[in-house]
């Protein structure tokens, strides 16, 4: 049976880049929808491509947008086979350091609702923009994973997403609305994975976290596993464990120090905690990832 949801791992895996051959893939793509964004660009062929409902070819140098939510389905117009580059990103994970600007996040969910905000862009509408650089050094990121590369892929996307917006903007969207509609809030079940991912050395609790979203404990819980397919006390623990490995690659600091730096109540804890996500002790994995 096909389901149209496909279940995707945004916490762990914020962010996809590759290319994709339909001589190598399953193809066609079938009706789907995920918490992503989804952006595509073709490179070789045309595409019949249908975003609720709405249907458009899509050919070299083309670019489609999906919103999170948005069902969508590809297949070949010519019955030729396709090449296409992906992106897929959770945008809350995306943050504008600027007390004016919106963020990109509430922008995107504004311009899904107004029809001044199309998710087609044609390669004339491009014409002069690093598109395809953008997508190509996204993919090179993502496969190299040497360090920083997150952090690139991050600054790739959002160069990308302005980019868009622009366009968007001039064909009449004003960021203005966004503000005067409250478009935005402070913190929501949406991007409060965003305030997690700034504040992860502190010692966060669900219920303060319920609380800034104006929820209670249980409705919060249940609503976060809902969109994200996992506890928000598992992300809790994911997230620090995740800027470890980073602390534990690229860095020689001490596991005492790392685990004071990530929040942890003492080394031990850490310890564990790192065991029961990875299945390795710390030292372990910096071991293994050295002698690489």
């Amino acid at each position: 049976m096909h389901y149209l949801y496909e279940e995707q791992d945004i916490l762990h895996t914020p962010y996809e880049a590759f290319f994709f051959d339909t001589l190598k893939e399953t193809f066609p793509v079938k009706a789907h929808w995920h918490y992503y964004v989804e952006m595509l660009y073709m490179l070789e062929g045309t595409a019949f491509v249908e975003v609720n409902q709405q249907e458009f070819y899509v050919s070299e140098g083309d670019l489609v947008l999906f919103h999170a939510g948005d069902v969508h389905a590809i297949c070949s117009a010519t019955g030729r086979h396709l090449q296409y580059m992906v992106l897929k990103f959770d945008c809350n994970r995306l943050s504008v350091n600027s007390s004016y600007t919106p963020r990109l996040s509430a922008v995107l969910q504004y311009a899904r609702k107004s029809d001044r905000a199309g998710c087609f862009f044609s390669a004339d509408r491009l014409s002069g923009l690093p598109v395809r650089r953008h997508f190509e050094a996204c993919i090179c990121e993502a496969a190299r994973k040497e360090y920083g590369y997150d952090v690139r892929i991050h600054a790739e996307i959002s160069s990308l997403l302005i980019e868009i917006i622009r366009l968007w903007q001039a064909d009449g969207l004003s960021l203005q609305e966004i503000f005067s509609v409250g478009a935005e809030t402070e913190s929501s079940i949406n991007t409060i994975t965003e305030y997690i991912d700034r504040h992860a050395g502190e010692p966060l609790k669900v219920n303060a976290l319920a609380a800034m979203c104006h929820m209670s404990y249980s409705h919060f819980a249940k609503c976060f596993k809902e969109l994200y397919g996992r506890s928000c006390k598992d992300y809790l623990e994911l997230i620090k464990i995740e800027k470890g490995e980073e602390l534990l690659l690229f860095t020689d600091s001490s596991l005492s120090q790392i685990s004071q730096e990530l929040g942890f109540s003492d080394c031990s804890h850490f310890i564990r905690t790192f065991r029961k996500w990875k299945n390795s002790t710390p030292a372990q994995f910096r071991l293994q990832q050295r002698r690489q």
